[in-house]
This record gives structure tokens, sequence and C-alpha cells, in this order.
């Protein structure tokens, strides 16, 4: 997992439309990135390439048009970007982050705080 790269902020925008709809082909991805604003098929076509070669993606290409899905899952990935963020911005602390994140919020409702109460709880128990 950690030998594939982070994707970029527009690499991860396509790769949260094919956690959605994947395994996929180019159209059926471009099609939904167009709902979001102007881009062209090339464009796309391109950029999964790019994805491609540095891993985030794999091809299967048995078929006329090639079918692409996401070599990670959401939350391999979010764990993957997480971490890094949590070494190169919080010096590798994880009650930093919490606290920065919880601290700078003002829209965390009482279910999401309950969910984290949860969660602690079962982190102390193990």
């Amino acid at each position: 997992m950690n030998n594939i790269p982070k994707p970029t902020k527009t690499e991860l925008a396509i790769l949260n439309i094919m956690w959605t709809i994947s395994p996929a082909t180019v159209r059926q991805i471009h099609e939904e990135i167009i709902k979001n604003g102007k881009t062209s098929y090339t464009t796309t076509l391109k950029m999964l390439q790019v994805m491609h070669q540095k891993g985030l993606v794999s091809r299967n290409s048995e078929q006329k048009a090639h079918i692409y899905q996401p070599t990670l899952t959401k939350k391999e990935t979010q764990k993957q970007m997480l971490e890094d963020l949590k070494n190169r911005l919080f010096g590798g602390s994880i009650s930093s982050l919490v606290l920065q994140a919880l601290g700078t919020n003002d829209k965390t409702n009482q279910s999401e705080l309950d969910e984290i109460k949860a969660l602690l709880e079962k982190v102390e128990d193990k």
C-alpha cells in the first residue's frame, strides 16, 4: 500500500467517482466527471492513463473498451493520506491532528460526537 503514490486533487476527484461506479470504462467515468464541470474526453483518458502508470488504478484491456478500477479502496486511501498528513503536519501526533480537527470544526453534530466517543471507548478497550 505504501508503494502507491498519494493522488493529486484531480486524481482524488476521479477516484471518488470510481469508488461508486467501478469497474468502469473511460466513457462511464467521463460522463460522471462532466456532471461537475467541463472537461474533454481525451483529458479524462489521459488522466486515467497517468493514474494507471502511477499504480492508482488498474486496467483490464481484454475487451475493446478498457475497464478501470481503483487499486486501493476508499478506506485504504483515506488511511494512507491521513497517515501522511499526521506525519508531515502534526509531527506524527494523532492527538494533535484530532484536536485540531475537532477544535476548528463548528459543524460537528451530536451524532458525530457520539460516534467519536464510541470509537474512543473501543480504542481504550483494546
